[in-house]
C-alpha cells in the first residue's frame, strides 16, 4: 500500500508509522521535519499542510491507497483535505477523539454508537464538527472516509489532568516530595492505551474496505482508577506520591481552563466496549498493561535529559489550586 501520513511522528502516530514500515507499506510522511523523530524506511515530504497551494504542488502526481491526517482539529482543515484528496485516495482516515462522547455519560460503557455531545470542551466540539462534515461527504458523494477515536493514548507523554503531555513537571513534583492533585476521590475509572497496542488496531483498518464510511475507537480493556494510576506512576518514579484529592468542581471554579479536559473528559468513569474493532481487526488485543507501559515512558524520559522539561506555569497552577483548597 502507498500511504501518506500528515504528521506521523507524534506521541500516537510514531508507533503506527514504525509498524507500517515494518509491514512493508510504502509510507510517506508529510510534515515540517522539526520533531527530530526518525522513521527509518519512510519517505519524508517536508512541507506545511496549512499551506494548501504548496502542499498541492508537493503532492502533484501522487495517488494514495490511504491518507491519514494526525493533526486535523477543526472543520476547515478536514474540508481542505477533502478538496486536496478527493479522487486521489482510496481511504481517508480522520483522527477524532473519544472525548467527543456525551458528557456526562448516561451509561459508563461506551460504544461507537454512544451519542456525541460535549458542552464543556471546545476541542471535542470541533472534532464532532469534523466528523459531521466527513459523514455528510460520505453520504452525499461516497468520499472514502474512516473515523478513529483514540482515548488517552500514551508513550512519550505523562497521562494526567495537570501536567499531562510531553512535560516532566508532574513526575518532578513527585520526586521532589511535592503534593500532586488527583481530582475527586480518585476512584473514577479511566482507560490508558499504549501506542504500540493502538498501532495494531489502527494498521488493521488501513486499506480495509469494510472500514470505509465507519467509525471506531481503539483502546485498552484495562481500567484503572486515578489513585491506581498515580500510584503506578510514583512507583515507576521511585517515590510514594503525596496525593491530595480535590473535587472536580472546585478545581474548575479556580482554574476554568481545566473545565474541558476535566468536566468534559476525565471526571467520569469510562469503560470502552472494543468488540467492534476486534471484529474488523481480529488480531487486535491490547497486551501492554499500564504498569509496564509507563516504565517504558519513564525510560524514554531518562534516555535524554533534554526531554525532562519542567514547566513553571504547571507548578504555579497546581500550587494555586492546592493553596486555595487548603485555605
Amino acid at each position: 500500500m502507498k500511504v501518506l501520513f500528515i504528521g506521523g511522528t507524534g506521541n500516537i502516530s510514531t508507533a503506527v508509522s514504525r509498524l507500517c514500515v515494518q509491514r512493508g507499506m510504502d509510507l510517506y510522511l508529510l510534515n515540517r521535519g522539526r520533531r527530530g523523530v526518525e522513521i527509518p524506511g519512510a519517505k519524508l515530504l517536508q512541507g506545511d499542510i496549512t499551506d494548501a497551494r504548496a502542499t498541492a504542488a508537493l503532492l502533484e502526481g501522487h495517488h494514495w491507497d490511504v491518507v491519514v491526517n494526525w493533526i486535523a482539529y477543526i472543520e476547515s482543515e478536514v474540508r481542505r483535505d477533502m478538496a486536496l484528496f478527493r479522487g486521489r485516495t482510496k481511504q481517508y482516515i480522520f483522527i477524532s477523539s473519544a472525548s467527543t462522547y456525551e458528557k456526562p455519560l448516561r451509561h459508563p460503557v461506551v460504544t461507537e454508537s454512544t451519542p456525541l455531545c460535549n458542552p464543556f470542551w471546545e476541542y471535542s466540539r470541533n472534532k464532532i464538527a469534523c466528523e459531521e462534515a466527513l459523514v455528510q461527504a460520505w453520504r452525499a458523494e461516497g468520499f472514502p472516509m474512516t473515523i478513529v477515536r483514540p482515548s488517552h493514548t500514551y508513550d512519550t507523554i505523562i497521562p494526567a489532568l495537570i501536567g499531562s503531555g510531553s512535560e516532566y513537571t508532574l513526575i518532578d513534583r513527585m520526586q521532589r516530595g511535592e503534593k500532586v492533585i488527583v481530582h475527586g476521590d480518585g476512584t473514577s475509572l479511566w482507560t490508558l492505551t499504549h501506542t504500540e497496542d493502538f498501532a495494531i488496531g489502527f494498521a488493521g483498518l488501513m486499506g480495509n474496505p469494510q472500514a470505509i464510511g465507519d467509525v471506531f475507537h481503539i483502546t485498552s480493556d484495562e481500567s484503572l482508577n486515578w489513585n491506581q494510576i498515580f500510584q503506578i506512576m510514583g512507583e515507576a518514579a521511585g517515590v510514594e506520591p503525596k496525593i491530595v484529592h480535590i473535587p472536580s468542581d472546585f478545581i474548575c471554579a479556580r482554574e476554568p481552563d481545566l473545565s474541558g479536559t476535566l468536566l468534559g473528559d476525565k471526571a467520569y468513569s469510562v469503560l470502552f466496549d472494543n468488540s467492534k474493532i476486534k471484529r474488523f481487526v481480529p488480531e487486535y488485543r491490547a497486551v501492554i498493561p499500564f504498569r509496564e507501559g509507563f516504565r517504558r515512558t519513564m525510560a524514554w524520559f531518562a534516555a535524554d535529559p533534554a526531554r525532562r522539561v519542567i514547566n513553571p506555569e504547571t507548578n504555579t497552577v497546581m500550587d494555586r489550586i492546592l493553596q486555595a483548597y487548603e485555605r
